[in-house]
């Protein structure tokens, strides 16, 4: 005895002991899955119309064509008028709200920059165009629509602010040449003007 059939029966006696255990178990298992597929295939058989057997029996359909037009008899008859209570608004009376003018912001004199500049940049840095309806202001930010008037012709015109500027004193704003064609300032160069912000 070296002691090597001892440590051999040592090793296999818990094996031997877990196979005996796991016996039973191992027949419980299969019984309950071979019991479950029986009550799983009556179920299938009694509720699936693909398992079900085939009959003879003719099933008449309903006669749709006999109560198409009863079946919408009902969607021709229009609908009662729904009580309108004191607050609700007529639409086909209503008329919208008209826009009012913008109030004037500020009264001012302003001039105007053309030839010498176009092409520069501007303060936003953008290229300066005499063409187009743009504006130079001191405080007012960038992209600011406002509607420039000459009280004394009463054309008016609506540039959008993308310099800064004037800096000459007492003048409010610098309009571009096309501005001030609209507004009638070319010939004295300047003019007094009512300004009024735009949304």
């Amino acid at each position: 005895m070296d002691g090597t059939n001892f440590l051999f029966r040592r090793a296999a006696l818990p094996l031997v002991a877990l196979g005996v255990l796991a016996l039973p178990l191992a027949g419980v298992g299969a019984q309950d899955a071979s019991a479950q597929r029986v009550l799983v295939a009556d179920i299938a058989v009694e509720t699936d119309p693909l398992i079900a057997p085939l009959t003879d029996e003719i099933v008449p359909a309903a006669d749709v064509e006999a109560d198409f037009e009863a079946s919408f008899a009902q969607f021709d008859v229009a609908p009662q008028a729904a009580d309108i209570g004191p607050r609700a608004v007529n639409l086909e009376t209503f008329d919208p709200p008209v826009e009012a003018e913008p109030a004037v912001w500020r009264s001012g004199v302003a001039s105007y920059y053309g030839r010498r500049f176009h092409g520069r940049r501007t303060a936003n840095g953008e290229r300066f165009d005499m063409n187009a309806f743009t504006a130079a202001h001191k405080t007012l930010p960038f992209g600011t629509k406002v509607r420039v008037t000459n009280p004394g012709t009463g054309k008016s015109v609506v540039v959008r602010i993308n310099d800064r500027g004037p800096y000459a004193h007492g003048r409010e704003i610098d309009v571009s040449r096309a501005a001030a064609v609209e507004l009638g300032l070319v010939q004295r160069g300047h003019g007094t003007v009512e300004l009024a912000l735009l949304d």
